[in-house]
């Protein structure tokens, strides 16, 4: 069966959110994931962590949240789009609640221990930088966590309408 035009110009715009949602998302995961792989701070002394963290806070705390939010709004598209099939929808609908989740954690959690980490001297940490450390790490994580979920739950959407 032949596919109206405007069958064809909606499919293909749910094709571009796709891949455009696909993308972000995986860029911004990604990044999460390094993350995970290179801030390890557990066998880190207290200069060379506050090197490590504050070179990426300055790297990366304009672009995330750009990345964050471009990657929700992309989603919601999806979601407005993916309305005729109530598994798909429900599925992209929990994609946008993990990345808000995630961008939360970022906001309120782990960006006010950046701003203080920011203000350090690696010659002279705080006498509490561990706690705060470990905080920030664990928060990582559950941003991480709330991440991958986002995007395994992406990929089975975008899979499903395939």
């Amino acid at each position: 069966m032949a596919l109206s035009t405007s069958s064809k110009e909606y499919w293909m715009l749910t094709l571009m959110i796709d891949f455009v949602n696909l993308l972000l998302a995986a860029l911004l995961v990604g990044t999460m994931f390094g993350a995970w792989l290179f801030l390890n701070p557990a066998r880190l002394d207290a200069t060379s962590y506050i090197t490590v963290q504050q070179q990426a806070i300055r790297t990366l705390n304009t672009v995330l949240p750009v990345l964050g939010a471009a990657t929700i709004l992309v989603t919601i598209a999806a979601v407005t789009l993916g309305r005729e099939d109530s598994t798909r929808l429900w599925l992209l609908v929990a994609v946008v609640l993990c990345f808000v989740t995630s961008g939360l954690i970022t906001r309120f959690l782990n960006q006010p221990i950046n701003a203080i980490v920011m203000n350090w001297r690696g010659d002279a940490p705080p006498s509490n930088w561990t706690e705060l450390r470990d905080a920030w790490w664990r928060c990582h994580l559950a941003r991480l966590a709330t991440g991958l979920a986002g995007l395994t739950l992406l990929i089975a959407a975008t899979l499903k309408r395939a």
